[in-house]
């Protein structure tokens, strides 16, 4: 009976304008006041009940996801585990950049301790980024960059550890981030990936700048809300989904807990993940509530001052989560932020 009831919402919240009398309308005006906003997708138990698109953006246009590329990396690292292909997350990286051998501490580098940002390397983010993506050589520049903690104990949010996560995969793969990412994740999930941008050495951008539309955000989130199963097939390991979502590591900023390339987070009562990416690229997943909500947005603005970022959060947790809750009685409001 839910699924019919759902059914019946989602062809009203899919179809009907903004103003029809469905358990949506406070919500998707409140959206609708997000002047960056671009497009919403909102999926129950597969099942897609919303989905509007914002400010000239459709459906067909990939968006750029930014650090959401850090959640899919993470992924094709685990599928490349799987497959052999990399010994395990323990690996030191020294494996696949011998200039750290002349490097005692940097030689206790891990795959797992650039998949947590535990790497201890200062980082190659915000002040840094203009530099580091100029440089003639985006991995040599990473690697050289001091450290600043022994790894594995602090976290140290840095887009340069991706890409190193991007360079290892290249080489344990023998081919590029990019056609390992179409044929291990977007063949099973039926689509393609178009091309991102590489670094001089022709290396795919391991945490930026991925180009993804907003239903194929919503197929790759529904694959870890379904523990990596896609179409009856087992895309990702179920034990490396698990693992993912397993807080590793604190920001010292936001204070949100980080996994393997996951953020997470207490919403509406409820445990969330999320892959984040800048400007406000959002994946949701709730899986107590087989919840997926995909969220794009204008990515040119550089300003934190109206915090768009929690604005997205209560519109989960305080919107979407309270405007089912007639239909899913375990859903519990709860601030967000």
């Amino acid at each position: 009976m839910r699924g019919v009831v759902l059914a019946v919402i989602g062809a009203l919240a899919v179809y009907a304008g903004p103003a029809a009398n469905t358990p949506f309308e406070a919500v998707l005006a409140q959206a609708k006041d997000l002047p960056r906003l671009h497009s919403l997708i909102v999926s129950r138990r597969g099942e897609v009940i919303l989905e509007r698109y914002y400010n000239g953006a459709r459906a067909t246009r990939p968006a750029n996801v930014k650090s959401v590329s850090k959640s899919i990396v993470s992924t094709l690292v685990g599928i490349a585990i799987d497959r052999r292909m990399i010994p395990g997350v323990q690996t030191p990286i020294v494996t696949w950049f011998p200039e750290l051998k002349n490097d005692r501490d940097k030689q206790a580098i891990t795959i797992e301790h650039l998949l947590t940002m535990q790497a201890g390397l200062e980082s190659t983010s915000n002040r840094n980024y203009g530099a580091w993506v100029q440089s003639r050589n985006w991995v040599q520049h990473a690697l050289r960059r001091p450290l600043l903690a022994p790894p594995g104990t602090a976290m140290q949010y840095s887009t340069g550890n991706s890409h190193l996560l991007s360079a290892i995969l290249s080489t344990a793969t023998r081919s590029s981030t990019w056609s390992f990412a179409n044929q291990a994740l977007g063949k099973p999930l039926g689509f393609t990936l178009a091309r991102w941008p590489q670094d001089p050495q022709g290396i795919y951008f391991g945490g930026n700048d991925m180009l993804m539309t907003p239903r194929q955000m919503l197929s790759y989130g529904e694959l870890y809300l379904n523990r990596g199963r896609a179409g009856g097939v087992q895309v990702v390991p179920e034990a490396w989904v698990q693992q993912s979502f397993v807080p590793r590591g604190r920001s010292p900023i936001s204070g949100n807990e980080y996994g393997y390339g996951w953020w997470s987070r207490e919403m509406g009562g409820h445990r969330a993940y999320y892959a984040w990416g800048f400007g406000g690229q959002m994946l949701y997943i709730v899986p107590t509530l087989g919840l997926t909500v995909v969220v794009t947005s204008d990515t040119s603005t550089r300003s934190a001052a109206d915090n768009y970022l929690c604005k997205l959060h209560e519109l989960v947790a305080n919107g979407f989560m309270p405007a089912l809750m007639e239909h899913a009685p375990e859903i519990v409001d709860g601030s967000a932020c």
